[in-house]
């Protein structure tokens, strides 16, 4: 990944009347890094795609396009965008390979060069066999590798797909997921998506939104190290209270489990040496010690449960633009 900025969106607000569907929210997206926008359903994620593509005006906010304002010359900012909606723009009566004639003039492919225009994206969205085969009958994942193929007929530096994977049955998925990582070396990707597992498949780094405003920004190892908050599974032959367990350095929770176990929540792997001592030394004989590490969905659930508490404690009103 380089770092070569082809996206820098600044303090986005879009407002539906008087509902903020995204709030001061930024973004930066570099050459060959594939960005997952994560969030739960209504979080904002079509709202912030369509204004990057420029299928929406922000309310307020800034967005540039490998250093074009998007705003002040939107022509020439879209000739880098490939984009995918949530619903791909599909003609079920042409054929792949009219449909994408038609999509690469949309995009002023140069004539001479739209044939082979073609012939490149299907080979690469493997969509060689099925040129002449109506859109209106292909599967569910082939129509989509014609929604990406469309998205990609004019080589833009950025490619930009809302819920590329929805509906789709595993074998499709995996399928897909292998095309956008091969994108990833030659693109940026911008990719929404509220499927955990879409994330840590192909995603470089993450942005979680949530009620329209960023709640984390950073790469998925990132993510771990500051919010995957560690955890140890112990039992012992004569257990100690939680408070004796509490108090021990580096601990950070104690929470009883069945069976007699415990789970110690902590933030240093140095825990599990204090642990050992703090047993040996209180005779409390220590029979299990599994280490464990929070899971992307859990660490998912404690950012989104963390902002609905600020959210609900916050007062009553309505947002207004800057």
């Amino acid at each position: 990944m380089s770092d070569e900025i082809l996206v820098s969106a600044e303090s986005l607000y879009r407002f539906y009347s008087q509902h903020c569907a995204v709030a001061d929210l930024s973004l930066r997206l570099r050459r060959g890094e594939v960005l997952g926008l994560l969030g739960p359903t209504g979080a904002g994620k079509t709202s912030t795609l369509q204004m990057l593509s420029g299928n929406l005006a922000p309310s307020a906010g800034r967005i540039i396009i490998n250093g074009i304002d998007l705003l002040d010359a939107p022509k020439r900012a879209k000739a880098y965008i490939g984009y995918l909606p949530e619903r791909p723009p599909l003609y079920p009566d042409l054929t792949v390979d009219e449909y994408l004639t038609y999509c690469g003039r949309l995009h002023r492919v140069a004539r001479l060069s739209l044939g082979a225009a073609v012939n490149e994206v299907k080979m690469r969205c493997g969509l060689t066999d099925v040129g002449r085969r109506l859109i209106g009958n292909l599967s569910k994942g082939y129509q989509q590798r014609v929604g990406i193929a469309q998205a990609l007929i004019h080589s833009p530096l950025i490619v930009i797909l809302d819920e590329p994977t929805v509906g789709l049955d595993p074998v499709q998925i995996r399928e897909i997921r292998t095309l956008i990582r091969e994108l990833a070396p030659n693109h940026g990707v911008i990719l929404s998506t509220h499927i955990l597992p879409e994330v840590q498949a192909i995603c470089d780094s993450v942005q979680i939104i949530h009620a329209g405003r960023t709640v984390f920004n950073d790469s998925l190892s990132g993510l771990s190290e500051r919010h995957g908050l560690m955890g140890l599974i112990v039992a012992f032959r004569s257990p100690p209270t939680t408070k004796e367990l509490s108090r021990l350095a580096g601990v950070q929770a104690v929470e009883p489990l069945a069976g007699g176990r415990l789970r110690i929540v902590h933030g240093d792997t140095a825990v599990l040496e204090t642990v050992v001592w703090a047993s040996v030394e209180n005779n409390w004989g220590l029979r299990e010690l599994t280490p464990e590490r929070s899971t992307l969905e859990q660490i998912f659930m404690d950012l989104v449960h963390n902002e609905y508490d600020t959210d609900s404690q916050a007062s009553a009103g309505v947002q207004t633009a800057p």
